[in-house]
This record gives structure tokens, C-alpha cells and sequence, in this order.
């Protein structure tokens, strides 16, 4: 199953029904900041607290994994058709992630192309499942890892345990962008 694809399903309903996370998270019994790290992909709710959230939006929970076992064979995506997906919207200056596979719904990887203006870094180190894979196309990045500094430039690239908390910081002045591939380790 792609995580990735069941969070932006899951944001995806709630804004179709025009409800705020506040509404779900409430009636699914979490809060609001909960709903919000699931659908920015940055935490794995149990089977449980899907079915909560299925109910909330008023749908089947079948629905909100109905297509994700589907394996094409081939998957294209062109450069304009590329699919922003919202991470850390709430900051300034923030890096966009634009999935380069979305139209694979059951997909065991997760490529993204991520752009980031100069001064672009999350909050926090973060860990989540899996493994990761990152290659530095454009600019010059930090990458911290369990509280180590790694610079990268255009062409480096590093693949690491996805477990241990990470994040990437673009202290340059000009954008940087990187191709990140996450594994799904329910894939």
C-alpha cells in the first residue's frame, strides 16, 4: 500500500467535504495536529484510527484504499503533469514537493523533485519508515542526520535509514533542487 497516496486521499476527502482538520480530527477522536502529520505524510495512523477518520469523512473505509493495490506495469508522467503535494504550508519560504509517480497508486517508491528557496528547512529533524534516497540536481543543501551536518552539492547524492530523524536546510542563496525517493516499506 503507498502511504503517501493514502494521506493525500485522506486530505483530499476532507477538503471535497469542505470540512477543516479541526472538523475530522475532532470527530475521529484525535487532534488536530494528529490529522495533520497524516496527511503530510509524516506519521502512520494504526488501522483503528483510519477507521475513525473513514468515519468522520463519512465514507467506506474500503474507500480510502480502494485502488492502492493496483500494480501497472508502466507508469508515465510528464513534466506538466507533475502533482504538488502541501508539506509544512504553514512556514514561509517553504521547499515544494512535486510527485513524479502519483498516477501509480500502488507504488512501493516514492520520487519526488523537491525546490528549495534559499533558506528552506524544515523546523525539525523528522524521522518515518523506510528507507530514503536523495540526489542533489541544482544548488547546494545541508543534510542533518541524527544531529550531523552533511553538505551536499549539485551531483552528490545519499541514501540512509530513513528512521532516524533527518532533514534537509538550503542556507545558500539561491534554490537548490533535489530528487528524493522514498521507499515504502508497505509497498
Amino acid at each position: 500500500m503507498n502511504l503517501v497516496e493514502l494521506a493525500q486521499r485522506i486530505k483530499n476527502l476532507r477538503l471535497e467535504k469542505r470540512l477543516t482538520l479541526e472538523d475530522v480530527a475532532g470527530r475521529a477522536g484525535q487532534t488536530r495536529s494528529w490529522l495533520s502529520k497524516v496527511e503530510n505524510f509524516r506519521l502512520t495512523p494504526s488501522l483503528p484510527a483510519l477507521a475513525e477518520v473513514a468515519r468522520a469523512l463519512d465514507v467506506p473505509m474500503a474507500k480510502l484504499f480502494e485502488g492502492l493495490d493496483e500494480r501497472p506495469t508502466l507508469v508515465v508522467v510528464r513534466a506538466g503533469e507533475r502533482k504538488v503535494v502541501s508539506r509544512d504550508q504553514s512556514k514561509k519560504n517553504t521547499s515544494v514537493y512535486e510527485s513524479l509517480a502519483h498516477k501509480n497508486a500502488s507504488r512501493s517508491m516514492d520520487p519526488f523533485l523537491i525546490t528549495m528557496p534559499p533558506g528552506a528547512a524544515r523546523e525539525e529533524a523528522l524521522p518515518h519508515a523506510g528507507e530514503e534516497f536523495l540526489f542533489v540536481q541544482k544548488g547546494t543543501v545541508q543534510f542533518q542526520y541524527d544531529g550531523e551536518i552533511v553538505s551536499l552539492k549539485s551531483g552528490d547524492s545519499l541514501y540512509f535509514d530513513a528512521t532516524i530523524p533527518h532533514r534537509l536546510i538550503n542556507q545558500s542563496k539561491s534554490p537548490a533542487a533535489v530528487l528524493c525517493v522514498f521507499q515504502n516499506p508497505l509497498g
